[in-house]
């Protein structure tokens, strides 16, 4: 039998998601009281236009290392931005170096074991039809065991769509097509007949699915600020990742964080779901206060002159980062949706204040990414547990190769 559809015979898919299986690499991750990630600076310069120097390196290895580290931490997942640019990328430092986020964490199911790998993927450019993703992702689940996802992204700027030949299509448009791309993936996913469909953008007949994904479907991530973004979001997603509505320092995060992720939970539970709200901060600690805001100024002072990332120098029409690029703010060119910069003790407080906000978990950045995840991993994450944001996991291993691999950089 095959079952036809168009746009307007599509529902909601009730396809069960990794939380409604207490076994899922997500569901055992959502035990903890802070949801924990890392963003990976699979792009040359990570976040930050800066030459002050570093370790931070879009390569492979750099990455894969990161990862590891990052899992015998206790880490639950990682993600990276996905690129599609003209040659010389967003500046001299940002210069267009930088892996597919796809083919990156992909291949880092191989060398890992627990953390979860979540590809940002641009669903409305020209390669991806819904049944490529539907056969890659249910591969890419049964490989990992069920920790593979998609951050789902819709591509705000005109430059990225003309690449692959498509106009810009209009904002919310992005995300009635992405809707639809999800709906359709449900259904492949989901559906043990061969399935046909005739739509605006994609057809497919008697499309058919194996394997079928382990725990009803891959986890499903939504970068928006947007209130069409959130409204996608709300209906399909597990994890949205959101920004500062109000700036990149802690104080106006505080001030408009709150009312953002309220909204955004809200929409979910009119769905009747429920979905965590993770935010990206870029920490700078040192022992010392002093020795944190010395180190962020000669971040600054070394700073290309552009704008913060998301600011550059293509038309874009996202929403996510007004309030960022409404301040005149030095500090906020170090990079992140916020930026945390202090002690141990005051990371730990500040991250305390932005959980008490609505934020479920952080997908952390660094400036110099392999100490600085080392130095988090010895004098933070201690910290975080004794703060009650973070509980020890049973098969923690300790292991200082990575510490020592860096320290002298």
């Amino acid at each position: 039998m095959t079952l036809q559809h168009t746009p307007d015979t599509l529902r909601p898919a009730l396809l069960p998601g990794p939380t409604d299986f207490p076994d899922s690499p997500l569901s055992h991750a959502l035990r903890q009281p802070t949801l924990l990630g890392l963003f990976l600076p699979i792009q040359a310069g990570g976040w930050t236009d800066s030459t002050l120097p570093r370790t931070t390196d879009w390569r492979f290895d750099y990455n894969r290392d990161l990862v590891i580290e990052a899992e015998r931490q206790g880490f639950d997942l990682v993600f990276a931005l996905s690129q599609w640019l003209p040659k010389g990328g967003y500046t001299e430092v940002l210069n267009g170096q930088a892996l597919d986020s796809f083919i990156t964490t992909a291949a880092l199911a191989a060398v890992t074991q627990r953390i979860m790998l979540i590809s940002t993927i641009h669903v409305l450019y020209g390669p991806w039809h819904p049944l490529h993703l539907a056969k890659f992702g249910a591969t890419l689940d049964h490989i990992s065991g069920g920790r593979w996802g998609i951050n789902v992204v819709t591509g705000h700027r005109a430059v990225e769509h003309e690449m692959f030949g498509w106009t810009r299509i209009e904002h919310d448009r992005r995300y009635e097509l992405a809707a639809e791309f999800l709906e359709v993936l449900g259904k492949l996913w989901a559906l043990d007949e061969n399935f046909s469909y005739i739509g605006e953008r994609w057809q497919m007949n008697e499309a058919f699915v194996t394997p079928k994904p382990n725990y009803g479907r891959p986890i499903l991530v939504n970068a928006t600020g947007s209130d069409a973004g959130l409204d996608l979001a709300a209906r399909y997603s597990d994890i949205v990742f959101v920004t500062s509505p109000g700036g990149a320092d802690i104080a106006s995060a505080l001030d408009t964080l709150p009312a953002h992720t309220a909204k955004a939970k809200a929409r979910a539970r009119a769905q009747g779901r429920d979905i965590r709200t993770l935010l990206n901060p870029l920490i700078i600690a040192r022992d010392t206060e002093a020795e944190a805001w010395a180190y962020a100024d000669r971040i600054v002072a070394q700073h290309g002159g552009r704008k913060p990332m998301g600011a550059g120098r293509f038309d874009s029409d996202a929403q996510a980062w007004k309030g960022h690029m409404a301040k005149s703010d030095p500090y906020a060119k170090v990079g992140g949706n916020i930026y945390l910069i202090g002690t141990p003790e005051q990371i730990v407080d500040h991250l305390v204040r932005l959980k008490a906000a609505g934020v479920d978990g952080f997908q952390l950045s660094f400036y110099d990414f392999a100490p600085d995840l080392a130095y988090f991993g010895e004098r933070i994450l201690p910290l975080m547990k004794q703060a009650g944001l973070r509980r020890d996991e049973e098969n923690s291993q300790e292991n200082n190769s990575f510490k020592e691999t860096y320290e002298k950089a």
